[in-house]
């Protein structure tokens, strides 16, 4: 196939997809044209993004390819969807990383080390989508064991977890405003908001 018919064809099938589409299955769906040119011409897409300036970036997400805007239109684009940003609290934050690079972990082992109670944050991350119960480890009791999902590459775009942030990094890719964590009153279960999300002071 034509390398411009080629390139056209997976724009529009890039933009259509609800989320990051692997290169099989893009090779399913253009299935005359082998893995390696459809890789190849994803390749100039992305060159032809960044190199013209143009509204949009491919980006290697959640080991798949999704069209998306780039950092610097952030404003312009949450002025149009008028949509306001999650924001992720401290408490959140550390404990998704805990279990990003300690995967999979179980509550207890959350707690032991943040030396706080996490059921609350848990339900959060778990209701976000972002962590998901992955297995019961075999030990007594045989607790849950939590990892990351798909959805939490793709909120941090990430390729794959072997790209995984600082929590430093972490903490500047959500551009969240987080209040200092108050440790007893988290270990109470009765002081975080349970969406998550930080109030704005008065």
């Amino acid at each position: 196939m034509e390398s411009e018919r080629l390139k056209a064809i997976l724009e529009s099938l890039l933009l259509a997809a609800e989320g990051p589409v692997s290169a099989d299955r893009l090779r399913d769906a253009v299935s005359e044209v082998p893995r390696k040119e459809i890789t190849d011409a994803l390749g100039e897409l992305r060159e032809e993004y960044e190199r013209t300036g143009r509204g949009l970036r491919l980006a290697e997400v959640a080991n798949g390819y999704q069209l998306r805007t780039p950092r610097e239109h952030a404003e312009f684009v949450r002025r149009l969807t008028a949509v306001k940003p999650a924001r992720m609290s401290r408490a959140n934050l550390e404990t998704l990383a805990i279990i990003a690079y300690q995967q999979p972990v179980t509550r207890a082992e959350i707690e032991g080390i943040r030396g706080v109670n996490v059921d609350g944050v848990v339900s959060t991350l778990l209701e976000r989508r972002l962590i998901r119960i992955v297995a019961r480890k075999d030990v007594a009791g045989k607790p849950f064991l939590y990892g990351t999902t798909r959805e939490f590459l793709e909120a941090f775009n990430l390729k794959d977890l072997a790209s995984l942030p600082t929590l430093r990094e972490m903490e500047d890719m959500t551009q969240a405003l987080r209040e200092p964590d108050l440790a007893g009153s988290e270990a109470e279960g009765g002081q975080e908001d349970p969406s998550g999300d930080e109030r704005d002071p008065d």
